[in-house]
């Protein structure tokens, strides 16, 4: 007995080493990714921002400060706060899919697309992200008493949003293509699953299928950008 209770604190340690250090490199990556255009956009001379990128910016951005803010909370050992913050957290999900959203048809509409693919190409990239982002969070949600499925999920439906900045981080948007830009954040997803494989000694179900999810519609969306189903689909949302 004494040995379990040992090996149950050794890996709830090691969960709050493994989930903080995970959702600094998140925080690094969103800022270096967003640097030039979002953070510091006025010292790189890009014109201003519209009051809708700003609002899209500044929620996203609270989305993974919030992510690292709650996992911070569990390592201190507040899960009161934890759980009051968890609302928030919440109703900040439902705002963001209608703004990734109607930005992404926004960026559209402009002519917005980065190397390799025509705006309405590129779109079903940022309509998906939504499309993963919501039921991800929506799972994580409901198995919110469950901590260990809890916190792998919202672990992965953040890292499916990290591709946004890396695609942005060398200053060319979409340099490198989707082996930079899905490849790193699979790794980030692979990386949690090796965790719980070293400490644990199986992959938990949750990286099995929402890694599964996301790794899934990557693969559905770069065999669909070109098609002439997504256009009928990318020209209907455009209009």
């Amino acid at each position: 007995m004494a040995i379990g209770i040992a090996t149950a604190a050794t890996t709830r340690r090691s969960d709050r080493v493994f989930f903080g250090a995970m959702s600094v490199v998140i925080l690094a990556i969103v800022f270096v990714g967003f640097m030039r255009t979002f953070y510091l956009s006025s010292y790189f001379g890009r014109p201003a921002l519209s009051t809708l990128r700003v609002v899209h910016g500044t929620a996203f951005t609270s989305w993974v400060v919030l992510f690292a803010i709650q996992t911070s909370l569990i390592a201190a050992g507040r899960r009161d706060l934890h759980r009051r913050l968890g609302y928030a957290g919440a109703l900040l999900a439902a705002v963001m899919v209608p703004l990734g959203f109607t930005l992404a048809i926004e960026a559209a509409r402009a002519g917005h697309g980065p190397l390799g693919l025509a705006p309405l190409e590129f779109l079903i990239i940022p309509v998906f992200d939504m499309l993963v982002f919501a039921p991800l969070v929506a799972a994580a949600v409901y198995y919110r008493r469950q901590a260990d499925i809890h916190k792998r999920l919202m672990l992965i439906a953040t890292l499916s949003l990290v591709s946004a900045a890396l695609a942005r981080v060398t200053g060319t948007p979409g340099a490198g293509g989707p082996l930079v830009f899905f490849g790193v954040a699979d790794l980030l997803i692979l990386a949690g699953a090796m965790y719980d494989k070293s400490t644990r000694g199986r992959v938990l179900p949750a990286y099995k299928w929402g890694g599964g999810f996301v790794v899934g519609s990557q693969v559905m969306r770069l065999a669909l950008a070109k098609s002439a189903v997504w256009m009928a689909v990318a020209q209907v949302l455009t209009r």
